[in-house]
Formats: structure tokens, sequence, C-alpha cells
């Protein structure tokens, strides 16, 4: 038998309680995708619809605040569009304790309850400085939501269809930044009740915000997460509520159990996992320390393209000399490549090697966004910036379902939140960066950074372990 499945799976005299980490990984990984499933992932889509289409808004109010009648010095643009990836730098962690002290559900709830203030703050401020201090509240809250959804859902999927629910997840929440864009293009020509159309688009996503939070209070907690923590008969009550809905009769004792799958991490058999927790257990021992190192390097580099393409190509095609209408239009065309590329690779994703897929990603950046800079026509730039936007988009769902994979259970939300404040600390520095580098070399010289970035991405991912697709975790 394999050392891991051994350790994994206690003696027929030792038989797992029902509620205890490896009953609960078995109970959840029979089962079937059933109806709570699947609402677990309509509510988890529909905040991080919300939480995306409030990144892509950046990039529409880089736009217009850069235009006349704003003409805002670029200087306080740069400040404007890093406060949202500044707020998510400090809340990552913040709901990563949240979600491991916590709970997951509760943890998402309070991230969509204060990113919907933010976007009520935010629509109804009045200045350069209330609107920036409104947009870092909606980024502390943003910081948190994604990580913390790719742990929920990683933890109550099925290990077979794991990598295909974060993947759909992510395809159909990627729609988020269509839509805001869209909103605002088509708003741009009045003022609906003398309200700018930035500012109902804020309006419009704190309320979806608000209900998101209020949804999730119907879903259960992680059985996996209840069970780390010592806390087996509301794990096993939350098992039950899945099988129910799988037409199965409850599980009342081990014997009833199929043989353990592989789980693959640290061994974890009791009904708590002992020993340092939070933070300071990802940095105990060399093995999860460099497994710490690994994923806050993969998360720190990817938005420096990922995202920095997105916010900034509005101002790279006013720097090629095209009207804000024009890089408006352009931004939004680009938007339409990423959920349909995720949502097509959500079909194959539990059949590919995870490494090698983000290695092959990174790699056709590189190569998109050097044919970006090349390109003057417009219909050039919207064919690469659709495929550019759409690599980066499933390159950064790829990653997540890396990450949720190798992670246990008691250290995931943690060290999600943390690597993805990486994230946003990089994501808050590329505008500073690279608007820089735009202006005084011109877009070639921008998109060299870009690649650089990714080179090593792509260097840290061939040193790193594989994947383990369809695969029990830990």
């Amino acid at each position: 038998m394999d050392a891991r499945l051994q350790a994994a799976t206690p003696s027929d005299s030792a038989a797992p309680a029902a509620g205890s980490v490896v009953a609960v990984t078995r109970r959840l990984d029979t089962l079937p995708i059933t109806r709570l499933h699947v609402a677990a992932l309509a509510v988890c889509t529909l905040g991080l619809f919300t939480d995306i289409a409030e990144v892509a808004l950046s990039n529409a109010l880089a736009a217009i605040f850069l235009a006349p009648p704003h003409n805002m010095p670029r200087g306080s643009l740069s400040l404007l569009l890093a406060s949202v990836f500044a707020g998510g730098a400090v809340g990552a962690p913040f709901f990563g304790i949240l979600g491991d002290r916590f709970g997951r559900r509760r943890a998402l709830q309070a991230s969509l309850a204060l990113m919907a203030a933010g976007s009520l703050a935010a629509a109804a401020s009045q200045g350069l400085t209330a609107l920036t201090l409104a947009r870092t509240v909606s980024g502390f809250a943003i910081g948190g939501f994604p990580p913390l959804v790719a742990t929920y859902l990683a933890e109550v999927t099925p290990a077979r269809h794991r990598g295909a629910t974060l993947m759909v997840c992510a395809g159909i929440g990627l729609l988020g930044g269509l839509a805001v864009l869209l909103l605002v293009q088509a708003l741009a020509p009045g003022a609906p009740l003398g309200v700018e159309p930035w500012r109902w688009a804020l309006i419009l996503g704190g309320a979806l915000a608000a209900l998101g939070s209020i949804l999730f209070a119907g879903l259960p907690e992680s059985p996996r997460w209840l069970a780390s923590v010592g806390r087996p008969v509301e794990a096993d009550g939350a098992c039950r509520r899945f099988e129910r809905a799988a037409g199965r009769a409850p599980v009342v004792g081990a014997a009833d159990l199929a043989p353990a799958p592989a789980i693959h991490g640290p061994a974890i058999h009791g009904p708590a996992i002992h020993g340092p927790a939070g933070f300071r257990a990802l940095f105990t021992g060399t093995r999860q320390t460099r497994q710490t190192a690994l994923f806050v390097g993969l998360f720190t580099l990817a938005p420096l393209a990922t995202i920095a393409f997105p916010l900034l190509s509005a101002v790279v095609m006013v720097e090629k000399g095209f009207r804000v209408d024009q890089s408006l239009a352009f931004a939004a065309l680009s938007m339409l490549g990423p959920p349909l590329g995720t949502l097509l690779t959500a079909l194959v994703i539990d059949r590919l090697e995870r490494r090698a897929c983000l290695t092959a990603l990174a790699a056709a950046m590189a190569a998109l966004g050097t044919a970006f800079a090349a390109s003057g026509t417009f219909l050039t730039l919207v064919l690469v910036g659709i495929a550019f936007n759409t690599a980066a988009a499933t390159y950064g769902s790829v990653l997540a379902v890396y990450a949720t994979e190798l992670l246990p259970t008691p250290l995931r939300a943690s060290a999600m939140t943390c690597a993805w404040a990486g994230g946003r600390v990089a994501a808050a520095l590329a505008p500073l960066i690279l608007l820089p580098v735009l202006s005084a070399y011109g877009p070639h010289a921008m998109f060299a950074v870009i690649t650089i970035v990714l080179g090593a991405s792509a260097a840290l991912l061939l040193a790193g372990p594989r994947g383990l697709s369809g695969r029990a975790v830990a």
C-alpha cells in the first residue's frame, strides 16, 4: 500500500468516526455533484462576479479620469488605481485568519458585506480623497474573497470535479468585468437621474454584494474545515446535508465507508489538527516554508501580467492615439475571451497536469504581450487583447486550483490569503511601476517588463511539485 494512503487510513480496529477528517474526505469525494453543490457554486459565483466587476471598474475609471473634463494627474490616477489592491493586500490575510478561525462561510459573508459598504460609499463620494478611501475599503474586502471562494469550493466539491467546479466559478465570475464595462459604456451618453455611469456601476455592485452575503447563510460550512478544527458532530451534520441532496442515506459508521482515497499532503486522521495554526504554521518546517514561499512567489508575480494588462490596456490605447470611447470599446471587447476560455478549460482541466498548463499559459502571455505592443490597428489590438486576457484569466484560475490542491485544510485559508496578499501588493505596485515605464519608454518597454515577470513565474513552476488532478487532498 502507498505510504501516504497507509498513513491516512486508520486500521480496521480504529475505524474513523463519521465526522473525522478521513471519514469526511471519503464521504465527500464519493458523492456526485448534487443540487447543494450547484447552489454553493451559484452563490460563490455571484460573489466572484461582483468582486471581479469591482476590479474591472478601475479600468473604466482610468480612461474616464485621464481624459477631459477630469484630466486627472497621472500620480493621482495611479494612487486611485492602486487603492483597491493596497486594501486587498491587508484584507486578504485578515479574512484568511477569519476563515481558519471562524469558518469559511462566515468569512465569505463578512467579505461581501464589507464590499457592499465600500461600493456604496464610493458611489456617494465627493472628491478624489473620499473616492480613494472608499475604494481602499472595497479593496480590503475584494482581497479576501477570491482565495476564500477557492478554498471553500475545493473543500466541499468531490475530487474528480474539483478543477472543473473552480474553473466554472471563475469563468462565469469573469463576466462581471465585461458587464461593468458594458454598463458604463451604455450609460456614458447620459446620466440617469443625474448620477454618473460609474456611480451607477458601484451602486449595483454594492447591491449584488449584499445579496451574496445574505445567500451564504443558507449554505453549509465546509465539513473538512469543521473536522480539522475538532468539531466532528458539526462536520458530520454538514456531510449529511450533501448526502441527503444526493439521495443517499447518511453514513452512520466507518464500517459503511468505502476504502479511503489517497490523501496527499500531511497525514491527518484525528478529530483535530494539533500544533501551530494560522500564519505561524505556514513557516513551520522546511517543507512547509518552501511550499509557502512557492505560492507567495507565484501569486505575487502573477498580477504584474494578468491584472496589469486589463488594468492598463485602455491607457496603452490612449498612448497609441485612440480616442477614449475607442479605448473603452477595446477594454469591453477584450473581456469577451476570458469567460469563454475559462469555461472551455473546465471541460478538460481535471484531465490535465496543472503545472504544465501554467507554464504553457505563461509562455503564451509573453508572446501575446509582445505582439500587442507591436500592433497598431484597432482590429489587431482587439484580437490580441482577447487572446492575452483569455490566457491571463485561465492562468489565474488554474493557479488557484493548483494551490488549493497542494495546501492542507488546516492551513488552506491562511496560505491562500497570504499568497493572495502578495498578489494584491504586486497589483497595487503595477500601475506605479508600469505607468511611468509606459510614459517614458512606450509599450514595448512595458511589455518587456511583463515578459521578464512571466519568465520568472515559469521558472518557479518548473521548480515546484506537480498538481493533484482528480485526487483527494489533505
